[in-house]
């Protein structure tokens, strides 16, 4: 089963939990259907990912319509969603927050991609005591803001690749291993960056590494130049899928041989081709 298809089918389990807790008084219902919101990057720099989530939220709704939908107070009800493209902006994802709540009356929303535009959307939804089911936000900063209205079905971003270092550790007979690490400079993969020092201090090793990510995220060759001068154990990257695919291909390019490499959104389709 597709991953982003899971992702997806447990949001929306998680909603009809939600759902089913509570009454469709209290949520845009039109006919036999409860009518969600959702603004995704459908356009700008997340665009390819936004197209993943929206594409993964319509299989799911789909999956669930087909197999009857979803029971709130005995009445079986079916899953559709409004749609805006947030362009990749948080202002912009704040602003349709507000019209989806309040123009268009939804009352349950679905998470857009990336932390930025979640922690955008967040206030607004928390205001109005909208829930917001989400998948795509895992700065930890959402998760100690107190909100009530936010669930999240994945991971804080800090614990995403951390378990890389403590295997190569393991596989290093328990002694601590060298990294090398690229990050880009936005609040996801700072988070990922955090979960490695605190891996790296925990388990005995070293950072002979530490860079920046280009704000193109197009151009890694001064790192991985590094990374064939130094030899480390381990090369954590982490820029979103446009940084996952500058990775792969210059690695390739370059030839760099490294032992273990750790990369968030590694699981792009275009990483396959």
């Amino acid at each position: 089963m597709n991953k982003i298809f899971k992702f997806a089918l447990v949001i929306l389990s998680t909603l009809g939990l939600i759902l089913g807790t509570t009454s469709t008084s209290f949520s845009k219902v039109e006919g036999d259907k409860i009518i969600l919101g959702a603004a995704v990057s459908l356009t700008g720099k997340y665009s390819s990912n936004g197209v993943h989530t929206q594409n993964g939220y319509n299989m799911a709704v789909d999956r669930i319509n087909s197999m009857g939908g979803v029971k709130v107070g005995g009445k079986t009800y079916k899953f559709d969603i409004i749609y805006y493209d947030d362009e990749s902006n948080p202002k912009r994802a704040a602003q349709l927050a507000e019209r989806l709540i309040n123009q268009d009356g939804v009352e349950f929303m679905l998470g857009p991609y990336s932390s930025g535009l979640t922690k955008a959307m967040a206030p607004v939804t928390e205001k109005y005591g909208v829930p917001m089911v989400e998948a795509n936000g895992a700065s930890r900063s959402l998760f100690t803001k107190g909100y009530k209205y936010l669930f999240a079905v994945l991971a804080p971003a800090n614990l995403y690749l951390d378990v890389a270092i403590r295997t190569a550790v393991e596989l290093n007979g328990g002694k601590g291993v060298k990294i090398a690490q690229a990050f880009e400079q936005d609040a996801f993969s700072q988070d990922v960056r955090l979960g490695i020092l605190d891996a790296a201090k925990e388990t005995g090793s070293e950072i002979i590494i530490d860079d920046k990510l280009p704000k193109e995220l197009n151009d890694m060759a001064a790192t991985l130049a590094k990374v064939k001068a130094t030899k480390p154990d381990v090369l954590v990257v982490s820029g979103h899928t446009k940084g996952a695919l500058t990775a792969i291909r210059q690695i390739a390019e370059m030839k760099v041989d490294v032992p273990m490499l750790a990369m968030t959104h590694c699981d792009a389709a275009k990483l396959s081709k």
